[in-house]
């Protein structure tokens, strides 16, 4: 296994950020990470890079300031330092309230990188095919796209996060570089979409990982921990989705994954089955420890699972490829977020965002998966 950073916070050129068309107040980036992931025709590689961009000067006049996008332009709202907790360099909550409501102290955009064929180093940097948010259902920004080739074509879905709903978009494109908006194809809070890299029995497929406030307790005697899980879905043309009733990835009890699951990488097919990564999260400090693990499904019945790694991981955090970027991490717990997996002939190329961070490459040897 080989490990690097890719992209990080210092090589975005702001200058060229969408925000700066309308908005004066001076940015900085909170992080470049979880990037989607695919091959070009050329044979060059692409990570759609995740920027959250956020306030040089946050707070102003006792008041937390963010960042929101409308139809006239980017704008900045203001809410109470007294009335929110800002424990979360993430985000903050508002007090007092009977439903949780949160603010974003980060807007993000996604930025297309071109990588070589390996994933050593960059080839490009497509400013001009930046993709924002264009709706209100979007406006206060779009995260942690996911990439899958189907045929001939590209898919890609995002999070879009607005205070009407957290829902999931989906993206097509030809080339992969210039992305139409197909709309929204999940509503409220589903995160994580992953479509399979194929059709399966004619129809699209996909894992999805709906979210909410509570869930329901497993019996005691159950192997399952509960909570957040990863579910399947299917779809005649990928904009129509179903949820299919059979169970997918669930934490089980006494692994070190038990506190939620999340989908990382697109299926991709195998001799062996669909193989997946996924992201397990341990209970630790107030986000937790992410780390990759991996799944594989039936090829003719991906609901069949054969086999699903939760203990010992695939990918973890590594903190020496970020010790030169140190002063600028804003996370306590070590986290690893895989979002995409490429074919690079022995290995697997994985891309993940490094501690909320940064890009990170990793080359997994296909023996040691699946």
């Amino acid at each position: 296994m080989t490990d690097h950073l890719i992209f990080t916070p210092d090589d975005v050129d702001l200058t060229r950020s969408p925000l700066r068309r309308s908005l004066d107040a001076p940015t900085f980036v909170l992080g470049a990470f979880n990037p989607g992931f695919t091959r070009l025709e050329s044979g060059n590689l692409l990570l759609m890079v995740r920027v959250a961009e956020a306030l040089v000067q946050p707070v102003v006049d006792g008041h937390a300031r963010t960042i929101r996008w409308t139809a006239k332009g980017y704008v900045l709202d203001r809410f109470a330092v007294d009335a929110i907790d800002m424990a979360d360099p993430r985000q903050f909550e508002l007090k007092g309230r009977r439903n949780r409501l949160l603010g974003l102290t980060s807007l993000s955009w996604l930025l297309p990188v071109e990588l070589d064929p390996t994933g050593d180093r960059v080839v490009a940097v497509h400013y001009d095919r930046a993709i924002e948010p264009q709706a209100s259902w979007q406006d206060y920004g779009i995260e942690d796209a996911r990439i899958s080739r189907i045929g001939t074509r590209w898919y890609m879905t995002v999070c879009a996060v607005s205070a009407e709903r957290h829902s999931t978009a989906l993206y097509t494109s030809d080339n992969a570089l210039d992305w139409r908006c197909e709309g929204m194809v999940l509503d409220h809070q589903n995160k994580d979409m992953l479509l399979f890299e194929g059709l399966v029995g004619g129809r699209f497929l996909a894992l999805t990982r709906p979210l909410g406030e509570c869930y329901f307790a497993y019996p005691g005697t159950s192997e399952w921990a509960g909570g957040p899980s990863i579910n399947f879905a299917q779809s005649p043309d990928a904009l129509h989705w179903k949820p299919i009733e059979a169970p997918g990835i669930r934490a089980r009890a006494g692994s070190t994954s038990a506190l939620k699951v999340g989908g990382g990488t697109p299926p991709v097919l195998t001799d062996a089955g669909w193989l997946t990564l996924y992201h397990g999260v341990e209970q630790q400090a107030s986000v937790g420890v992410y780390r990759t693990f991996w799944a594989l499904f039936d090829r003719d019945d991906p609901t069949r699972i054969l086999g699903v790694e939760d203990r010992v991981p695939l990918i973890e955090a590594n903190a020496a490829l970020t010790a030169h970027l140190a002063h600028q991490m804003y996370l306590p717990s070590p986290v690893v977020f895989s979002t995409g997996m490429v074919d690079g002939g022995d290995d697997w190329i994985v891309a993940s965002g490094e501690a909320d961070l940064a890009c990170r490459i990793t080359r997994v040897g296909k023996g040691g998966v699946g």
